[in-house]
């Protein structure tokens, strides 16, 4: 049986598609996985091109590797996810003991691409975008845990004037309602019991139906609310631009959904947005937050910043941490503003010198943390309900949950419980998790 190495670089979506390509090696019957690229046979770089200078971190890591091909002619090196179908043939030129290209769309392909280089000898290339099919010929998935993550469209069609996602990933296209059902029915069946779904703006979800009817992503929820054994459902990454009245309803009615939204905002300047493109003003964002926390009061709100955007201003910046004292974010992301090829605002003048943007974020994420922390602390000595998702990875026979708000909790407890909902209690506080102890059931 051959061996399979991937490094995944980038968002959830590039993690569900590392995922899926396992399936699809696996369903061609020749794969198992490694951690080691110097065990494998097939080596893949799934990459992702949103940060500054990914092309070059791809060429770098591929570097790293090219040794073994000499010490096995027969290693498959293939570069896919989204430098793939910004670079495509410029990576074959670069470095022609890459034998497979292949974009976010044409993944499903793979087996057929590394027949094909088997059978000439030559680099195979396929980036294309053909919209759906993608979905229609990927197996069904084969979870390895209790969460996985289900991608119900791709692509994106916002064009913010920072993002390459519409150019690498395509337009905006939807999976047909039925297979999204189909394939949650099949998660379950294999011990599934919590769902995140997938998109760049995954709330623009529109699935037709078998009637040729729309389905939008309220009433994709609320459907898959209805199908046994799915106990948790997430989502990510939310558009504001889509976060409707529907949609906030569903958060009153649907109880498996969490108390968590991530729903990025990017800044806290009207002027900024209207450059980024981003189509809402902050006090249009705040008021969603403002509705979501009456019918969820104790919803965790993440986001996503950028700092030094083009032409941002010390007052621009300013706004930016007078939104973040308003919501106090629970948990975000936060970058520096890197010109993207291709985009927009690569082009803008005003650009932030480095130090400014390094000064920004520290102050940032500074703020970030401050409000981060204060919500870890409201949460000690509180009892909460976790689905044990495996063991620690510092051992010593404890395993982790997570929380509805998403948060990382550590306790002891048996492998056994792998897979079910625990209540626990609060006990410390971490930097980046928590500990607790578990409540165990009909204690006298």
């Amino acid at each position: 049986m051959k061996k399979v190495f991937i490094r995944t670089f980038g968002c959830q979506m590039n993690v569900y598609d590392s995922d899926r390509i396992i399936d699809v090696l696996k369903d061609d019957n020749f794969v198992e996985t490694t951690s080691r690229p110097d065990d494998a046979d097939i080596i893949i770089f799934n990459t992702c091109s949103v940060r500054e200078k990914a092309q070059e971190k791809v060429f770098s890591d591929l570097g790293r590797v090219r040794h073994l091909k000499s010490l096995n002619p027969e290693l498959i090196i293939g570069v896919g996810g989204c430098v793939a179908s910004q670079e495509g043939p410029e990576i074959i030129r670069r470095a022609p003991y890459v034998d497979v290209v292949f974009g976010p769309q044409t993944l499903h392909r793979l087996p057929k691409l590394i027949y094909q280089n088997r059978l000439t000898g030559k680099s195979q290339i396929d980036i294309s975008f053909p919209e759906i099919e993608k979905f229609d010929k990927l197996p069904m998935p084969t979870p390895e845990k209790c969460t996985a993550f289900v991608s119900v469209m791709e692509g994106c069609s916002k064009y913010c004037s920072f993002c390459v996602v519409p150019y690498t990933r395509g337009e905006e296209i939807s999976r047909p309602f039925e297979e999204v059902l189909i394939e949650l029915a099949g998660l379950s069946k294999q011990g599934v019991k919590e769902v995140t779904f997938l998109g760049q703006n995954v709330n623009a979800y529109n699935g037709l139906d078998q009637n040729k009817k729309l389905i939008n992503f309220p009433r994709l929820l609320d459907f898959s609310a209805s199908i046994p054994g799915i106990d948790r459902i997430r989502f990510t990454t939310s558009h504001p631009k889509e976060f409707g009245p529907e949609l906030i309803t569903a958060f009153e009615k649907i109880d498996k959904l969490v108390d968590h939204v991530h729903l990025p905002v990017q800044s806290g300047s009207d002027q900024i947005l209207r450059l980024m493109k981003r189509g809402y003003s902050c006090d249009e964002y705040e008021l969603i937050i403002k509705k979501l926390r009456k019918v969820r009061p104790n919803i965790s709100i993440g986001s996503d910043f950028i700092v030094g955007f083009p032409g941002e201003t010390d007052h621009d910046f300013q706004c930016t941490l007078a939104l973040i004292e308003k919501v106090k974010f629970d948990t975000s992301f936060s970058f520096m503003y890197s010109p993207r090829p291709g985009t927009p605002a690569s082009d803008l003048p005003n650009q932030i010198p480095v130090e400014v943007k390094k000064s920004r974020l520290q102050a940032l994420q500074n703020a970030l943390n401050r409000y981060r922390n204060e919500k870890s602390m409201a949460m000690l000595n509180t009892v909460e309900e976790v689905l044990v998702e495996g063991s620690s990875v510092k051992g010593n026979g404890e395993i982790f949950g997570r929380t509805s708000n998403n948060r990382v909790v550590n306790f002891s407890g048996p492998s056994s419980l792998i897979g079910t909902m625990e209540k626990v209690r609060i006990t410390k506080i971490l930097s980046n998790s928590l500990r607790a102890t578990r409540l165990v059931k009909n204690a006298a």
